[in-house]
């Protein structure tokens, strides 16, 4: 009975362990069971409309930012790319969403031309100027018009981070700009776990 009692302590200590592993942790912000961004209603660039509820099986990393952007969003981009790289054959199981807050200035042709660049399975989605504030407000992105010069020659200030939802469409992290790819693959790479 003692050695019974000694193999039942031994599998369970070894049972907790294993949940506790400290790899098993997320790198970035984790936001599940929040009841924000839960969906939204645009059009992508090749001119289909689009809810979440298009990409259900996959992970959905979700930026916003706009094509005229000189730092923060073409760096974005550079960074997903690369972590599509590193996912190997599971980047076919991530959607990236790259979603326009500029929607004056970014057409349906000009996001088919930038968006791809980065990586041909991105989609770019966008929205008259109602659609967009109202996805930005269910989402908690902050985006405002900066003057320039010029009337076409504003930028736009905006959230820099990027939403991911989990393969069933629920909401689970946020992740920082500018970190690199490698913490952005381990957080992917647990998820489709």
């Amino acid at each position: 009975m003692n050695l019974l009692k000694k193999l039942f302590a031994c599998a369970l200590i070894a049972g907790l362990a294993a949940c506790g592993k400290p790899g098993e942790k997320f790198n970035n912000t984790d936001l599940t069971g929040l009841d924000y961004a839960q969906d939204f209603s645009l059009t992508d660039h090749n001119g289909k409309a689009r809810t979440l509820k298009d990409f259900r099986g996959k992970l959905v990393v979700m930026f916003f930012g706009y094509t005229q952007c000189p730092d923060v969003c073409p760096t974005t981009m550079v960074e997903m790319a690369n972590v599509m790289q590193k996912m190997g054959p599971q980047a076919d199981k991530v959607q990236v969403l790259f979603v326009t807050i500029d929607p004056e200035r970014d057409t349906q042709a000009l996001m088919a031309a930038y968006v791809p660049n980065f990586d041909p399975r991105f989609l770019g989605l966008y929205g008259d100027a109602a659609a967009t504030a109202k996805v930005a407000k269910d989402f908690k992105v902050y985006y405002q018009k900066v003057d320039g010069k010029t009337p076409t020659s504003y930028t736009m200030d905006h959230t820099a981070g990027s939403y991911v939802f989990d393969t069933e469409g629920r909401l689970r992290l946020f992740l920082r700009h500018g970190q690199g790819a490698e913490p952005i693959v381990h957080d992917l790479k647990l998820l489709l776990k």
